[in-house]
C-alpha cells in the first residue's frame, strides 16, 4: 500500500512522496482506518482528495486529508491501536477475502473468554511474539479486549486494544484462543506463556484476511472509525454483535 500511495501522489504533485504510515501489516490484512503523514511544502491548485482517489485502486481509499501544524508523527504519536479480527464457521465465498474460516461449531466459549480476560493482566507478549530477539523488547500495554458471537453463533469477533502490537501477535493470540476452543490447549498453558514469557517452538498464526486495523488514537486527533463496504458485506459485518 506504502508503495501506491506514494507513486500516486508522486504522479498528481510531480514530485518524488515519501510517506510515513501508522504501522504496518502482513500482506492479506485489512485496514478500516490507517493513517499516514508526508511533507509537501508547495501548495496545490486543484482538488487533490478528489483525484488521488480516482487513481487509486479500488481497494485503497483516502477518507480525509487533514492539514497538521508542527511535526507530528503518524507512527510514533500513536497513542492506542485498535484491531478486530473475524472468524466465520461456514463456508460463505463472499467472506472469504474478508474473514477468517475456521470450520469449529463447538467452540469452547467460556474457556476463550477465560483466555481474553487474561490479556489486560500482563504486558510482556514475549509469548505471542514470532520473533521477540529481533525487536528491542516485547512490553505491549493490552487496555481492553473482548470476545463476541453474532446471535446465531457461527460467527466470531475478536476485539484488542494497545498502544502498540508485535509482529503477528494478534494473529498467534488468536491461533492460540481457537486452540483453546478446541481443547487442544487449556487456559492454564495459555497464561503460563504470559507469565513466564517464553515463545513456544512452534507458534502457528492465524490466517491474515480476518484481521483489520480499525482504530488509530492520537492525544491530539480522534476520529470515529468510518468503515465502508459493499452491500453484502456491510449487511454482513454491521451484525449484533453479543459478547460471549
Amino acid at each position: 500500500m506504502q508503495d501506491i500511495l506514494e507513486t500516486s501522489l508522486g504522479k498528481l504533485l510531480k514530485k518524488t512522496i515519501a510517506i510515513i504510515g501508522c504501522g504496518r501489516t502482513d500482506a492479506l490484512v485489512h485496514a478500516s482506518q490507517f493513517f499516514f503523514h508526508t511533507d509537501i511544502e508547495e501548495n496545490w491548485d486543484f482538488d487533490l482528495f478528489f483525484r488521488l482517489n480516482k487513481i487509486l485502486p479500488d481497494d485503497i481509499a483516502v477518507l480525509d486529508i487533514i492539514p497538521m501544524q508542527g511535526q507530528p508523527h503518524a507512527r510514533f504519536d500513536a497513542i492506542q491501536r485498535s484491531y478486530d479480527y473475524y472468524i466465520h464457521t461456514y463456508k460463505d465465498p463472499f467472506l472469504s477475502n474478508f474473514s477468517s474460516l475456521y470450520r469449529e461449531s463447538n467452540l469452547d466459549l467460556d474457556k476463550m473468554k477465560a483466555a481474553v480476560a487474561l490479556l489486560t493482566l500482563y504486558n510482556d507478549y514475549r509469548g505471542m511474539c514470532k520473533c521477540p530477539d529481533r525487536i528491542e523488547h516485547t512490553l505491549c500495554y493490552v487496555s481492553s479486549a473482548g470476545l463476541f458471537m453474532d446471535a446465531n453463533g457461527d460467527r466470531l469477533r475478536f476485539n484488542i486494544s494497545a498502544n502498540r502490537f508485535l509482529s503477528k501477535m494478534i494473529r498467534i493470540i488468536v491461533g492460540r484462543l481457537l486452540e483453546i476452543g478446541q481443547g487442544e490447549m487449556s487456559v492454564d498453558e495459555f497464561e503460563y506463556y504470559l507469565i513466564h514469557k517464553q515463545t513456544p517452538k512452534i507458534i502457528i498464526p492465524a490466517y491474515p484476511q480476518g484481521l483489520y486495523l480499525s482504530k488509530v488514537t492520537y492525544p491530539y486527533l480522534d476520529i470515529p472509525c468510518r468503515t465502508t463496504f459493499s452491500t453484502i458485506l456491510e449487511n454482513s459485518m454491521a451484525i449484533d454483535w453479543q459478547e460471549v
